[in-house]
């Protein structure tokens, strides 16, 4: 049985692996300046806006960092959940690679609100305080939420009437996009974002993302910025061969579509196991769950996941684009008799 701990864990698209092996003929300009890279950038723009400005990179770690890099001065910071990704899982590297300070606030949901900003707005102006200057989202968020479009919406508004920028950090942008039906503008640059992190290696790349940068008065020098940052790929076709495939036609949103659908199957059929209770709602490809005392232990021997929270024993369980029906239902029947089991022995 396949885990179920990380869409990191997933292979790579059998359909971006031809597209990698078609770009690996004869030389290319190294460093971008070739057909790929230039049509990449074409279809970054038809899918976030004309005016998109795009610069592909190796990860999402460095999609992050160079977006700070380029949307804040040294003396300003970054306001974001304390479960985001930039603040928990990036080793530090915004503020150790970048020198941007976080300024994290606690959500119940994963989500930021307009009043929940406001908590970091008291001393702008201040010169021995951290001045804010942009917002950073995570969409789908970290504990598989989603942010509906009046709520991106709300958040660009209240940033933009403080003088700040939004970002979002789209690791898994496919997934709120195909969850929401919706295209990848419409949970973005029509809502007034200003700057994004968009991922493909969670959604069956091998390893390609891109700061894309969607209002035209920021974001001076990201190009010196990115190569600073450790971001700029010599041989760039095959980044960009693997962003063609993912957007070219429909693979980024039936890709996602699937993950997300695996991950309401797993739901739907652990739902009502005695002893498993949910604690997210399932909005993408993530599930989020406590079980009796004892089951994740046993679990593990059939399949990896993590525990999200060690102090309450949640776990999370993460659907991918190759996550069959027949693995889910296997797992959710292993669920089920290891609760079952623990039921009878009470």
């Amino acid at each position: 049985m396949k885990g179920f701990a990380s869409d990191n864990y997933a292979g790579v698209h059998p359909e971006v692996l031809a597209a990698i092996a078609e770009a690996n003929v004869d030389h290319a300009v190294a460093y971008g300046e070739d057909p790929w890279t230039q049509r990449a950038e074409g279809l970054l723009r038809d899918h976030f806006g004309p005016s998109a400005r795009s610069w592909l990179v190796f990860n999402g770690t460095g999609a992050n960092v160079l977006a700070f890099r380029a949307l804040c001065r040294p003396w300003q910071g970054v306001i974001c959940a304390e479960t985001a990704h930039v603040n928990v899982d990036e080793g530090g590297a915004p503020e150790a690679m970048g020198g941007t300070k976080l300024l994290t606030l606690p959500t119940p949901d994963g989500k930021l609100t307009p009043e929940l900003v406001d908590r970091h707005l008291t001393r702008v102006g201040d010169e021995h305080a951290v001045q804010p200057r942009v917002v950073s989202v995570t969409q789908s968020t970290e504990l598989g939420t989603r942010y509906e479009p009046g709520e991106l919406r709300a958040l660009a508004d209240h940033a933009h009437a403080h003088d700040l920028l939004l970002h979002v950090d789209g690791s898994r942008l496919a997934n709120a996009a195909a969850g929401l039906g919706v295209p990848l503008a419409a949970t973005s640059t029509d809502l007034g974002v200003d700057a994004l992190s968009f991922g493909g290696t969670k959604n069956g790349l091998l390893g390609a993302e891109a700061f894309v940068l969607l209002n035209d008065d920021i974001g001076e020098g990201a190009t010196y910025l990115r190569k600073q940052t450790l971001q700029l790929a010599s041989k760039g076709r095959f980044l960009a061969a693997q962003v063609i495939a993912l957007l070219e036609g429909d693979l980024w949103r039936t890709s996602a579509a699937h993950a997300n659908a695996m991950a309401a199957r797993l739901a739907a059929a652990v739902e009502g196991v005695p002893g498993v209770t949910l604690t997210q709602r399932v909005q993408a490809n993530a599930v989020f769950a406590l079980l009796p005392d004892g089951v994740a232990d046993r679990l593990r021997q059939d399949a990896r996941f993590y525990t999200w929270d060690e102090s309450t024993g949640e776990v999370r369980w993460m659907c991918s684009w190759d996550t069959t029906e027949a693995e889910v239902d296997a797992f959710a029947a292993r669920v089920a008799a290891l609760c079952d089991a623990v039921v009878v022995a009470d």
